[in-house]
């Protein structure tokens, strides 16, 4: 068997990835990279060998990304069963205090404390700010999902045996979180993608929200290039939720 080997700067980075990985494939092992093993500054997964992408598998993983998701988490924030470490997405360390209120979990852990540590305008971090409080107040009738985290394009691989998620930043989130990063950094045929998921029909709407976490990410380690996409999701975020 091939494998790949990751290196990581902190060995939580390492362990926080293993045990996401897991977590994951508890669902549906085949839409995820096997962990073969894992130490203080590496990641050992097994090799994926890349085909190029195809509407039916691009179907075929909105499918079984809706069986993870389906799959639960005890609570919104909730990070991988059994990993008590850090948590991080790519390199940045992030809060994971399970929450049974995914505003304010979304708003406190997810958007903000990235946002406030970006550099943004005055103008542009009070539109975040008041994009927060909407999510903070709005009413969210939805159960913990077991998300990837991390879901932009470059962390989903086709094979021949179809598409493949790999360096998660697992938790418990609103479902179409992972739907939203897959949306902004432009995965294949993102349309087959939301079909076989079962999206609803007015999800274009609600992408922004979902997009507001990724992009204050960004924001923080990319810089200035990703101020005003931010804002302009926060001022549709504040649209959406006061129309």
């Amino acid at each position: 068997m091939e494998t790949f080997r990751k290196r990581v700067q902190e060995s939580d980075q390492a362990g926080a990835e293993a045990a996401g990985l897991r977590w994951l494939a508890q669902a549906c092992p085949e839409t995820v990279v096997r962990v073969v093993s894992y130490g203080a500054d590496f990641v050992e997964t097994q090799q994926v060998r890349e085909v190029r992408p195809t509407p039916k598998a691009a179907f075929e993983f909105g499918v079984n990304l809706r069986r993870i998701h389906d799959a639960g988490a005890p609570a919104f924030g909730s990070p991988p069963q059994g990993w008590e470490g850090k948590n991080y997405i790519g390199r940045v360390s992030q809060e994971c205090t399970p929450s049974d209120d995914w505003g304010q979990f979304y708003a406190e852990q997810r958007v903000l404390p990235f946002a406030e540590g970006a550099g943004l305008r005055p103008e542009q971090l009070d539109s975040v700010k008041r994009a927060c409080a909407a999510i903070e107040e709005a009413s969210w009738d939805i159960a913990p999902a077991r998300l990837h985290g991390d879901l932009w394009a470059g962390n989903l691989l086709f094979s021949v045996a179809g598409g493949i998620v790999i360096d998660p930043a697992a938790h418990g989130g609103h479902p179409h979180t992972d739907l939203g990063m897959l949306a902004l950094f432009g995965a294949p045929y993102l349309e087959e993608i939301f079909r076989g998921y079962g999206a609803p029909r007015d999800i274009e709407r609600w992408i922004p929200l979902h997009q507001l976490h990724p992009l204050a990410v960004h924001s923080l380690t990319h810089g200035a290039a990703y101020h005003r996409p931010l804002q302009r999701a926060a001022a549709l975020t504040l649209e959406l939720l006061t129309a």
